[in-house]
C-alpha cells in the first residue's frame, strides 16, 4: 500500500524515525518522531498482582482508622436505620468503581455496610461533580456496573442547589455543603490521587471541595488569588491555599472514612489507602511522588504530550498543557492531544464564553481583567487564567498545536492555539493522521536538531526542573 502523503512531510525523511505509542482514550495509536526525540515517563510501578485481596486488605488495616464496620458498630443508632453517604468522583477521574472488575473500589464497600447490618435504601451515592455537569445515565453504568445502579440511588451534587448545609466561615467565605452527604449518620469518600496542578493532588478532600460545596466556596478555591499563588502547583502542600482551604471544609463535614486508589501509567490499579481523612492521603501523596516526578534540565524546543483519559473535555486539557510549563521556554511549541469525547468536548456555556474573551482580550490581560474589583466573579473563570499561564510561558498563542477529533474545526478555531486540523489536507482527519502532522509542522517550524521530547503519560508525570539547571 503506498504511504500517504503529508502535508508537511517535504524535505523531512520519516524512513529513520522512531514509532511511538500515543494514548487516546480507550485506545492507542502509533506515529514516528526523531530518534533524538527523548521519551519522558514516570518510574515504572507494578499493577496490584491480586487487586480484589488488597482491596479488603486495606478495608481490614486502615490507615489511623477504625475499620467501617467498628465505625458502624460504634454509631449510637441501630444499623438499619443508619444512614449512609457515599462521595464518588464524576467522569473527569477514571477511579476503578465497576462492581464487576477486579479492581473495582466501590462493592467491596458496599458490601461491608451490608455485612454491618446497613440497608441499601439508607445508603445514597452521590456524584461529587464540583462545578462540571451532571454525569450522565450511561456514565453511570459504565462506571459502576448495572447491579449497584439498579439497587442503590445515585446522585449528583448541584453546586447552585439551594438545599445544601451551611458549614459557617472559612477564610471569610460562606462555605455550604450538599445537605443529603452532610445529614447522612456516615459519611464516606472515595477518589483517585493523582498530580494536580492546583491544589497539590486529587483525592482526600478534593471530594467534598470542590466536589460537592457550593458555587460560592468554589469562587474562593478557584479564585485568582489563589490559582496565582506559586504553591498552588504539582504536589506542593505546604503554604498551598488550595490544599489548606479544602482540607478545612472536609474536617467541618466530618469524614468518618476514605478511600483512595493510585493508578500507574497504565491506568492500572497498583494502590489503595484506605482511613483517616489526612493520614491515607498523605500516603498515597507519597507513594505517587516516588515514581511520576521526572526532572528536566534544559528546556526542550518541541513537547509532544496528551490528556489521558481525564481530558473529557478542552476545560479539562488544561492539566496536559500546564505540566509542560517547567519544560518549556518561549517559542518552545506544545503538540498536545486530548480525545474530548465528552457531550460537551469544550466545556460548559461558561468556559466558551472566558476563553473567547481570553483570546478577544490578548495574553497578559486576562489577569488583570478578572482581579479588577468591577468584574463579576463567572463559573470557570479559573482555567482560562492557568491556559494564560501557559501561554505566557510559551511567548504566543501558536506554540500550542491542539490535537482531537471530537471538537469540531469550526469550534476549534475559537479557541487559543494551532488547531491540529489546519495540518491536514482531508476534512474529516483521523487523530493519527493530525499528531503527525503537528509532528512534522514543529520540526519544520523549529529545524531538523530541535531538541524534542514525548511525555508518555501526559500531565501524570511530574516535570521538575533539575537543580543542576
Amino acid at each position: 500500500m503506498k504511504e500517504k502523503t503529508l502535508y508537511f512531510k517535504e524535505g523531512i525523511d520519516l524512513k529513520n524515525w522512531k514509532e511511538i505509542k500515543i494514548e487516546y482514550f480507550d485506545r492507542e495509536f502509533t506515529v514516528k518522531v526523531p530518534n533524538h526525540c527523548e521519551i519522558i515517563e514516570m518510574k515504572p510501578i507494578a499493577p496490584l498482582s491480586n487487586p480484589q485481596e488488597k482491596i479488603e486488605e486495606a478495608l481490614d488495616n486502615p490507615i489511623a482508622s477504625k475499620i467501617l464496620e467498628k465505625i458502624i458498630e460504634e454509631n449510637p443508632k441501630d444499623p438499619n436505620s443508619i444512614t449512609v453517604a457515599i462521595a464518588v468522583s464524576d467522569n473527569t477521574r477514571p477511579v476503578p468503581y465497576h462492581c464487576d472488575s477486579k479492581e473495582g473500589i466501590l462493592l467491596p464497600i458496599l458490601n461491608r455496610l451490608k455485612m454491618s447490618g446497613v440497608n441499601k435504601e439508607n445508603i445514597l451515592i452521590i456524584v461529587g461533580c464540583g462545578t462540571h455537569q451532571a454525569t450522565s445515565k450511561q456514565w453511570k453504568k459504565d462506571a459502576f456496573g448495572t447491579d449497584i445502579i439498579n439497587e442503590y440511588k445515585i446522585i449528583d451534587h448541584n453546586c447552585y442547589s439551594e438545599d445544601l448545609e451551611p458549614l459557617g466561615m472559612v477564610q471569610g467565605v460562606p462555605v455550604k455543603v450538599n445537605k443529603s452527604f452532610y445529614d447522612a449518620d456516615i459519611h464516606i469518600i472515595t477518589g483517585l490521587v493523582e498530580t494536580h496542578l492546583m491544589a497539590g493532588a486529587s483525592g482526600g478532600r478534593k471530594a467534598v471541595c470542590p466536589g460537592m460545596v457550593n458555587i460560592g466556596a468554589t469562587q474562593v478555591f478557584h479564585g485568582p488569588e489563589f490559582m496565582e499563588n506559586k504553591n498552588a502547583a504539582n504536589l506542593v502542600f505546604k503554604n498551598n491555599p488550595c490544599h489548606e482551604f479544602a482540607l478545612e471544609v472536609a474536617k467541618r463535614t466530618r469524614i468518618d472514612f476514605s478511600v483512595n486508589v493510585i493508578l500507574n501509567g497504565d491506568a492500572r490499579l497498583c494502590g489503595v489507602f484506605a482511613g483517616e481523612l489526612e493520614k491515607a492521603h498523605e500516603l498515597a501523596v507519597d507513594k505517587i511522588r516516588e515514581y511520576t516526578q521526572v526532572e528536566v534540565d534544559n528546556a526542550y524546543d518541541i513537547i509532544l504530550t496528551h490528556g489521558g483519559k481525564g481530558t473529557v473535555n478542552h476545560y479539562q486539557a488544561i492539566k496536559a498543557a500546564e505540566g509542560t510549563i517547567p519544560a518549556i521556554k518561549e517559542g518552545s511549541i506544545v503538540i498536545l492531544v486530548a480525545h474530548n469525547n465528552d457531550s460537551e468536548p469544550i466545556g460548559s456555556e461558561y468556559y466558551k464564553k472566558l476563553m473567547r474573551i481570553f483570546v478577544e482580550k490578548g495574553l497578559g490581560n486576562y489577569l488583570p481583567m478578572i482581579k479588577d474589583p468591577k468584574w463579576q466573579f463567572t463559573p470557570d473563570q479559573w482555567e482560562p487564567q492557568k491556559w494564560e499561564q501557559f501561554f505566557l510561558k510559551a511567548g504566543a498563542f501558536e506554540n500550542l498545536i491542539y490535537c482531537t477529533t471530537n471538537i469540531p474545526p469550526k469550534d476549534l478555531d475559537l479557541l487559543p492555539g494551532t488547531s491540529g486540523y489546519t495540518l491536514v489536507e482531508k476534512p474529516s482527519p483521523k487523530i493519527e493522521e493530525i499528531v503527525q502532522n503537528a509532528v512534522l509542522y514543529a520540526i519544520h517550524k523549529k529545524g531538523k536538531d530541535a531538541r524534542m521530547a514525548f511525555v508518555k503519560q501526559g500531565f501524570y508525570v511530574v516535570l521538575k526542573k533539575s537543580s543542576n539547571d
